[in-house]
């Protein structure tokens, strides 16, 4: 029997459908545009082709921010992963702790992403920061304005900062749908703390790992506010990701052409790489 179909349903989605096509679908078709057409003001347009597509690929700039983007996700990634994993391990699993815990972890996660790096330019500044101070009388010689290494270890300490927590709600969520009896069976079999977690934990926490390895690449990859408001991607170009070189090139330099094909070629790296990890996702839940 045919399930009757209620076309009245589709006036409901309809201003959904709008609200996309205004937020979202007419702004990309604009970056298309302006992405194979060249104007030299007025209003008047004159057709590029891929002339700017090409300047982009080719860019020297624009490889080196690319190398310094999956440079800063790789470490964000061994770092806050293993971190966050260990976090939710030993973390409280039931009473006032565990939930004290929760709401404590949660809390980084509620600040905005401009704040976090007003922070963290204040807490790092050796004159009035109180990081920048303490290492500064500790005789260290550090100064994230004036050093790269120390502008690329401020960004990424102030990352798994605000971030670490997201993955260790992710796996603390995953450890709690371990049955007791999971663990009664390795206590009986006298399975060392090593084995419990390899063969236990982590196989279930296997889902939401993927979720967190998701999440995180895609943020850190995108990462743009934090970075500008502590270093303005400087010292010098140190570090100038993607979307800082993007915004550099569309407002800073007003390059629309050039802007646009980078701003379309960096959705597609996103894009792909969301779909790389969509069906690792799919494939992995089939398989269980």
């Amino acid at each position: 029997m045919d399930k009757p179909v209620n076309n009245r349903a589709w006036f409901l989605v309809l201003p959904v459908l709008l609200l996309v096509a205004f937020s979202a679908v007419l702004p990309l078709m604009t970056v298309v545009n302006y992405s194979v057409q060249d104007t030299f003001g007025g209003n008047e347009f004159f057709w590029a082709g891929l002339e700017w597509f090409d300047e982009v690929i080719h860019s020297d700039r624009i490889r080196a921010a690319l190398g310094r983007q999956i440079l800063f996700s790789a470490i964000i990634l061994a770092i806050e992963i293993p971190l966050g994993i260990f976090v939710a391990l030993n973390m409280p699993k039931k009473g006032f702790w565990a939930s004290f815990c929760l709401v404590l972890m949660a809390l980084p996660l509620l600040i905005p992403w401009n704040v976090v790096g007003t922070i963290w330019q204040v807490f790092g500044r050796v004159d009035i920061g109180l990081l920048g101070h303490t290492l500064k009388a500790l005789g260290i010689d550090y100064n994230y304005v004036n050093d790269a290494i120390d502008a690329w270890i401020t960004i990424i300490v102030m990352d798994v900062w605000h971030w670490t927590s997201l993955v260790a709600l992710l796996c603390y969520a995953g450890l709690q749908s371990i049955p007791d009896a999971y663990y009664q069976a390795a206590k009986i079999d006298q399975a060392s703390r090593w084995k419990v977690f390899r063969y236990i934990e982590l196989p279930r926490m296997q889902g939401v790992l993927l979720i967190a390895v998701l999440l995180r690449f895609m943020d850190s990859f995108m990462i743009y506010t934090e970075p500008f408001v502590v270093t303005g991607g400087g010292p010098g170009n140190a570090t100038t990701f993607l979307s800082i070189d993007l915004v550099k090139t569309a407002i800073g330099q007003f390059d629309l052409g050039p802007a646009a094909a980078f701003s379309l070629i960096y959705f597609l790296v996103i894009l792909l790489i969301s779909f790389v990890f969509y069906t690792v996702m799919t494939k992995d839940q089939g398989g269980q």
